[in-house]
């Protein structure tokens, strides 16, 4: 009835030491009356659904034409008196705020800030009447509209009150964020402050001061040159006005008057139970609070209890997958890992607190983390410099930072082709076992066989030998770019030893997807029918098509291979290529269109000749030198250890997604049933329960609906959010830096992972079902994990935002011989789509050409 603004003004009202200007609120019943009075714009706002959200001429236009009719509507004669009578009692040569309150804003997960206008200064009766009217059709800017069409609201289902409220003659004005805008901390306050009205600040027109307050203290401020206020004018409105030169560089606010606007600020905070933007002005003394609404773009803090401090690092960011997750997928993940991981945002995180605090296992957590990921790495140092967040305990030894490892302090691996062949081998005899097993399973049997066979999973990937073989090949990645760069100066030549290696089933993926592009180029009419298709049913209309049935077979081999994994695939409730296999056809139809028959074939055969040459050059160079016999043979075997193992570091992932997707299918034949019993509504309602939540439903036959529709909002707002690669128990995004000076002015700085360089095309791609590349352009996307290298074998180079030296997307690009670089912060937003740019794999910087 009052909208987000009116509730939230209402609730502010009531907490004790808390001023609200008085005022009143005309409810959307009035709205939506005035609304029926004209049916046409039901017509139009079903028009305004269809569109999509970058449609800006139609939104335009289409908007207008529903504003102007709002704003044409007559207020009948009993409505206009009832929104105007309250005046009488507040003062009719008064001057008032008209703002609007949408019934869609100041939500926990949206905030809509600035979405609808609010008028300033109004006076008298028909005045106020007159802007309430240009309130309700401000539901309908265009801004507002594109607002609601990206974030999913219905337009008929948003309703529009008004408030109307006395103007307060500040002084000063400014907004109140009880946590820090910038890192997160929820310790941390910040008060942006100026003179006059509030709407210098929020339109521009000045630079604020800004005062940081943690503990009852200023800890941080910032003194701006404020040229402008904004003022009431005495006939209605506002107006600009010049301060003083002298005045200009004088604090708005006291130190002691914004730790006393923080108070007020924890007061507000506490009562509605998050952290709140605050808009307040400051009169004769007295703060007046004009408006508080939850801050949305806040990371959730995992929730520890304890009041201790903690470090969290982010699981997504080790696993190349920082979205979001459904809880389904969440509680798989914590099932298959024996770590401890706690949940925020959708996302996990493990904590490192004990092992920052004790020395015997820093060094080596700082170690792996730089090796994995440097600005992790550095935001944990960022956190220990400060000196008295982490607790000093006693040396306990060392411990893994993500994973706890096997022991393998036994008789190092020994250089044995037939070793990787025995673990691929016993692996996929273990997946074959339980796709026989769980064929019969059902109702709670099916969920013990699941956690029994999780068990079976969790040994196959911490298996010593199996852990031994990928350390081999990282290990020797290691020791010959260190000892090749000491004796040789030689920049990472492992890049280009690694390229292909056999027995590396991630590479294999997209080289057979080539194979594919072979079968189906000679069939014009099957390569026609695939440009169009939209239907996930396609596979079955292919046979009536010559060459239709070829090539109907040959995707459905490669979906029998490879149709487990997609984008983001270690959440279960992800949709596999064989479940939506219209995700590969833009890459399969790039393949028919760039490349010629017996591409795969060649490109193998072209990288293990680059290879072979590469080790022949380094051999020879070092039996030119001091020793070079022991450095050579030495050398030789680092490489045959290289070669044999380092393909291997993709395999166990590939198992454990074959399992998941086994397990999956499982429980979607399960969600089916008990939709079909009436206990859910629809099957994909199983992936906002964890595991252990389903197995309480299946034995019970009872659902939480309830339960189910919040988890799906919530899951709506995570996705929004992006997680921070370390975040503390104070809820600070603790963001690391590269800290090198070795790199061209402007240029983007990241991690470099493949040697070379090359200039081209950048495509911006966020969804590999959107991939429209041609040869010889450089990809520049969030993340890949194992379902992108499809992609790889069209492009010449490669730009993450995240990623480290051994996380799946630098592995495939050395062994394609693709320059690449990674952990480039914002890549995706600070290069655009087209542009030319130049990737320097081998100093790890981009450099965006003219």
């Amino acid at each position: 009835m009052a909208g987000g603004k009116g509730t939230n003004l209402g609730e502010l009202s009531r907490i004790e030491g808390i001023n609200v200007p008085d005022g009143y609120c005309v409810t959307t019943d009035a709205f939506r009356r005035v609304i029926a009075e004209a049916p046409s714009i039901g017509d139009r706002l079903d028009k305004l659904s269809r569109l999509a959200p970058d449609d800006r001429d139609a939104i335009h236009a289409l908007s207008a034409e529903i504003r102007s009719s709002v704003e044409e509507i007559p207020v009948p004669d009993d409505l206009a008196a009832a929104i105007t009578r309250p005046i009488a009692r507040l003062g009719e040569d008064a001057a008032y705020a008209v703002r609007s309150s949408a019934t869609a804003e100041d939500l926990p997960t949206a905030s809509f800030a600035g979405q609808q206008d609010t008028y300033l200064n109004v006076i008298g009766p028909s005045a106020v009447l007159k802007h309430v009217g240009r309130c309700w059709a401000s539901l309908f800017t265009e801004r507002a509209v594109t607002y609601r069409l990206r974030n999913g609201f219905d337009h008929r289902r948003v309703g529009m009150a008004v408030i109307v409220q006395r103007m307060v003659s500040s002084d000063a004005a400014g907004i109140l964020f009880t946590a820090d805008p910038v890192t997160s901390n929820r310790k941390v306050a910040s008060v942006e402050a100026g003179f006059g009205l509030g709407e210098a600040l929020v339109s521009g027109l000045v630079n604020a001061d800004s005062y940081k307050v943690r503990d009852g203290e200023v800890i941080d401020k910032t003194i701006a040159a404020k040229h402008l206020a904004v003022h009431a004018s005495p006939e209605g409105g506002t107006r600009e006005r010049a301060i003083d030169p002298d005045s200009q560089e004088l604090p708005a606010l006291t130190d002691a008057q914004a730790v006393h606007l923080t108070e007020l600020g924890r007061r507000i905070e506490a009562h509605f139970g998050n952290p709140q933007d605050v808009e307040w002005c400051l009169a004769d003394g007295d703060f007046q609070i004009v408006q508080s609404r939850p801050i949305t773009t806040l990371f959730p803090v995992p929730a520890a209890g304890d009041g201790e401090n903690h470090v969290y690092v982010s699981v997504g960011h080790q696993q190349m997958m920082t979205d979001a997750m459904k809880p389904l997928g969440l509680s798989m993940w914590q099932l298959t890992t024996p770590l401890p991981m706690a949940e925020a945002g959708g996302r996990l995180f493990v904590d490192v607190t004990a092992r920052l605090a004790s020395p015997g296992s820093r060094d080596g957590l700082l170690d792996l983390m730089g090796k994995s990921d440097p600005l992790t790495r550095d935001a944990l140092q960022t956190v220990l410099d400060r000196g008295d967040f982490v607790p000093s305990l006693p040396d306990e030894g060392s411990g893994g930072p993500v994973s706890p490892l096997p022991d393998v302090t036994s008789a190092p691996i020994e250089n044995d082709p037939a070793i990787v062949a025995e673990l691929i081998a016993r692996n996929e005899a273990s997946v074959a076992a339980v796709r026989r097993g769980i064929r019969t399973k059902c109702g709670p049997e099916l969920f013990d066989f699941i956690l029994e066979d999780l068990q079976e999973l969790r040994r196959l990937l911490f298996e010593p030998r199996s852990f031994q073989a990928i350390m081999a090949g990282m290990d020797a990645t290691w020791w010959l770019n260190e000892h090749l760069k000491t004796w040789l100066g030689e920049e990472n030549p492992a890049d280009t030893l690694t390229q292909s290696v056999p027995h590396n089933v991630t590479s294999e993926m997209g080289l057979a997807l080539l194979d594919v592009a072979d079968v189906i180029r000679p069939h014009p009419e099957v390569v026609a029918f695939l440009r169009d298709v939209e239907d996930e049913g396609f596979l079955d209309e292919l046979p009536g098509l010559a060459g239709g049935r070829e090539a109907r077979d040959a995707i459905l081999a490669y979906l029998e291979k490879y149709g487990m994994r997609c984008a983001g695939e270690i959440d279960i409730t992800r949709p596999r290529w064989s479940e939506r296999p219209t995700t590969l056809l833009p890459v399969l139809l790039g393949n028919i269109g760039n490349f010629e028959p017996g591409a795969g074939e060649r490109r193998f055969e072209q990288g293990r000749q680059e290879a072979w040459k590469k080790e022949q050059e380094l051999l020879e160079r070092l039996r030119a030198l001091p020793d070079g016999e022991r450095k050579a043979e030495e050398t030789k075997q680092a490489i045959d250890r290289l070669r044999i193992f380092i393909g291997y570091r993709e395999y166990p992932k590939y198992g454990m997604i074959s399992r998941y997707f086994v397990y999956k299918q499982a429980l979607l034949k399960e969600a089916e049933r008990l939709v079909r019993a009436g206990v859910l509504r629809e099957p994909e309602d199983v992936y906002y329960l964890t595991f252990q939540e389903l197995q309480d439903v299946v034995r019970t036959s009872e659902a939480d609906d309830e339960l189910i529709r919040r988890r799906r909002e919530a899951f709506r707002a995570y996705q929004t959010l992006t997680p921070p690669r370390v975040l503390t128990s104070e809820g600070e995004a603790v963001a690391g830096a590269y800290r090198r000076e070795d790199v061209p002015e402007g240029a983007l700085v990241g991690l470099p992972v493949s040697t070379g360089s090359v200039e081209g095309r950048a495509r911006v791609i966020l969804n590999m079902a959107e991939a429209d590349l041609a040869a010889g352009d450089i990809l520049v996307t969030s993340c890949t994990d194992p379902s992108w290298s499809p992609l790889f074998v069209a492009i010449k180079g490669l730009v993450t935002e995240v990623g480290g030296q051994m996380t799946h997307g630098a592995v495939i690009a050395r062994e394609y011989g693709l320059p690449a670089v990674v952990g480039v912060e914002h890549a995706t937003r600070l290069i655009r789509d087209g542009q030319r740019i130049r990737v320097n794999g081998t100093g790890g910087y981009v450099e965006i050409l003219p």
